[in-house]
């Protein structure tokens, strides 16, 4: 399991959100939060990651670390 999947699930339920919310606040497809969670997406862009991590308030370094 990758440290974005890992991250990704960790810092969504912290701040409560589900993945639908999670995607409609990051402006991207539900489909993408679900994949990355999964592994299925080990590689999302940089501009995917700096929408999911403005969403969370976080750094993308919190998100790839």
């Amino acid at each position: 399991m990758s440290s974005i999947t890992k991250n990704l699930r960790r810092l969504r339920e912290a701040k409560g959100l589900s993945q639908e919310k999670l995607a409609r606040l990051a402006d991207v497809a539900n489909n993408t939060i679900i994949k990355i969670e999964a592994g299925k997406n080990q590689n999302p862009t940089l501009d995917t990651l700096k929408k999911i991590s403005k969403a969370l308030e976080v750094s993308v370094d919190d998100l790839i670390k």
